[in-house]
């Protein structure tokens, strides 16, 4: 069974942001034995005055390939959130089973609004009725059950966001083939920003730290020619915000 988890606003300017906790939930999961947990993505949600945040307004989510009962999962990341999440913060959990067509494209329109709109609790709260998807507050105002659910439907459509932490593969200038790099688990693909599928003999100068992003449903390394000599390097860091 894949369960789809997603957490939003944990965190408070003086602590570490929700990122770090759902890795530290992982973490204690894993040591359960329940299962395996796929690397962590940040979604970037509509930043405005209406909407409370923290600093950077966005949800973090992981799939889990698991056998254990989605009622475990809710009950365990409940008090998870309730014990752990910051003074101040309103968080948020949904949880998402396998879903049907019609039901995944409602909780994509609700993640694509929540990049341009403010939008309300009631509102995410009917969808997820709707769609049968968990969804629970668990302190503060609960706010932050509107970017967890928005966090499901990006994470289902496949081409928003980053995924949590650097990755590092060599030296700051090193050389290596497109096909070298697409041997590292955490790259599923290697792309330039347009979507252009990178050849597999393709050099690429590496920089220190990798980031990758969601691109049609895969962990994306963008990389982009400066050469014809086929040597490519990796998107900056700064450009990698657009994502």
């Amino acid at each position: 069974m894949k369960l789809i988890i997603s957490m939003d606003d944990t965190d408070n300017l003086e602590t570490q942001g929700t990122g770090w906790l759902m890795e530290d939930a992982c973490r204690e999961m894993a040591a359960l034995e329940w299962g395996r947990f796929s690397m962590i993505s940040r979604h970037q949600l509509l930043v405005h005055p209406d909407i409370p945040y923290t600093s950077h307004s966005s949800a973090m989510v992981f799939e889990a390939e698991t056998t254990v009962n989605q009622k475990n999962f809710v009950a365990f990341l409940s008090r998870y959130l309730t014990q752990h999440s910051a003074p101040g913060s309103d968080p948020g959990l949904c949880i998402v089973p396998e879903l049907q067509p019609d039901a995944k494209d409602a909780l994509i329109s609700f993640g694509l609004r929540a990049k341009k709109e403010v939008l309300t609790k009631d509102e995410a709260y009917a969808l997820a009725r709707d769609t049968g998807a968990h969804l629970s507050e668990h302190g503060g105002t609960g706010g932050g059950v509107i970017g967890a659910l928005a966090g499901i439907g990006l994470r289902l459509w496949g081409n928003d966001g980053r995924y949590r932490g650097w990755f590092h593969f060599g030296k700051s200038g090193e050389i290596m083939t497109a096909a070298e790099l697409s041997k590292h688990e955490a790259v599923e693909d290697i792309r330039t920003p347009d979507g252009e599928v990178v050849a597999e003999e393709a050099l690429i100068a590496l920089s220190d730290q990798l980031k990758t992003i969601s691109m049609n449903g895969k962990s994306t390394l963008l990389v982009q020619p400066v050469n014809s000599d086929h040597v490519h390097t990796v998107i900056a860091k700064q450009e990698l915000k657009n994502f």
